[in-house]
C-alpha cells in the first residue's frame, strides 16, 4: 500500500491583509498546487505570531518571505517564484518600494513636514516597513532627532494604517503592494489616509521552500496562463510571477548593515520603542 507524501506548508500572511483577501491567496495556492500535483497545507499563521516561526517551518512549500530576512536565512530557502504586482505603477517588473502615509485630514503635504512627530515601523525584520524607510531617511537627516518618538512595532501594514487612524503616529512606512490589496479588500483602513513619499524599488518579496519544488515553481511561473485563475489574479492585484534571481535580493542586506550603522551614530528619535535596539546607538 502506499503512502501518502507529507504535505509542504503554503501561507501568504505577509499579503493577506483581510479575511476575503487571505482566502483569495487560499485558493490561488491551491489551485497552483493541484496543477503542480504537490501536496500543499495551508497555513494562517495570523498576526501577532511570530513571522520568524513560519520562515523556519522545516517543510515549506509556498511561504511568503520579505528579501531581507531571505538574504540573512541560514540555510538559505529555496526560490519558488515571485509576484508581479498588475497596477501600471509597478511597470511590470517584480519590483516594489515603501510609502510614507499620513492622516488625510492632516496638515503634511511632505515627509519632512512630519519630522518632530512620531512614526511607526512593522517589525525590524522587514524590508518596506523598516529597513527601506531607515534608508530613505537617512539622506534626510540633520543636526537633530527626525522624530520624537519611534512607537512599538505595529507587525503589519494594517497595524500602522491604524496607528495612524488612531493617532499615535503621524506617519509610517507601508508596503505598496499591501497598499494596493488594501485598497481592493479593506478600503476603509486607508480611506483617510495620503501618501507623502516614497523609498526606491527593491525586489519583491518571493515565495520559498525548504527542498526544490520545480513542478510548483513551474506552475506558478505558468499561472497567468490559466484561464480559471484569471479572476483570482486579477482580484489579488497580480500580473504573473516570474522566476526569481537570487542575485538581486544581495544587496538588500549590505544596504541594511550600512544604514544600521549609520543610525547607530545618529539619533533618529529622542525616544525609541525598546523593541527597535537597531536604532539606539551603544553610547545612550
Amino acid at each position: 500500500m502506499s503512502i501518502a507524501p507529507l504535505p509542504y506548508i503554503a501561507s501568504a500572511r505577509m499579503y493577506a491583509v483581510s479575511v476575503a483577501a487571505a482566502e483569495a491567496w487560499r485558493e490561488l495556492l491551491s489551485q497552483v498546487a493541484r496543477r503542480a500535483r504537490v501536496p500543499l497545507q495551508m497555513v494562517e499563521f495570523p498576526a501577532p505570531a511570530p513571522i520568524a516561526e513560519l520562515w523556519a517551518h522545516p517543510r515549506k512549500g509556498a511561504v511568503f518571505m520579505c528579501g531581507l530576512p531571505f538574504t540573512r536565512s541560514q540555510p538559505s530557502p529555496y526560490l519558488i517564484a515571485a509576484p508581479v504586482p498588475s497596477p501600471a505603477e509597478f511597470h511590470g517588473q517584480p519590483l516594489y518600494w515603501s510609502e510614507f502615509v499620513v492622516h488625510a485630514d492632516s496638515p503634511y503635504q511632505s515627509l519632512g513636514d512630519t519630522f518632530g512627530g512620531r512614526i511607526a515601523f512593522t517589525s525590524g525584520e522587514s524590508q518596506s516597513g523598516f529597513a527601506a524607510p531607515l534608508r530613505h531617511l537617512r539622506r534626510l537627516d540633520g543636526e537633530r532627532p527626525l522624530f520624537r518618538e519611534v512607537i512599538a512595532p505595529q507587525i503589519t501594514p494594517q497595524g500602522a494604517l491604524a496607528a495612524i487612524a488612531e493617532g499615535r503616529a503621524e506617519v509610517a512606512a507601508i508596503d505598496a503592494y499591501s497598499l494596493h490589496l488594501l485598497r481592493r479588500f479593506a478600503p476603509e483602513l486607508v480611506a483617510n489616509t495620503r501618501v507623502v513619499a516614497k523609498t526606491e524599488p527593491r525586489p519583491m518579496p518571493l515565495l520559498i521552500a525548504s527542498e526544490p519544488l520545480e513542478s510548483l515553481s513551474q506552475a506558478f511561473l505558468s499561472a497567468h496562463q490559466d484561464p480559471v485563475l484569471h479572476p483570482t489574479l486579477a482580484d489579488l492585484r497580480l500580473a504573473r510571477f516570474v522566476r526569481p534571481e537570487p542575485a538581486s535580493y544581495r544587496p538588500l542586506a549590505i544596504e541594511f548593515e550600512d544604514t544600521l550603522r549609520y543610525w547607530r551614530a545618529h539619533c533618529l528619535a529622542s525616544s525609541v520603542h525598546a523593541q527597535f535596539p537597531e536604532l539606539t546607538p551603544p553610547h545612550t
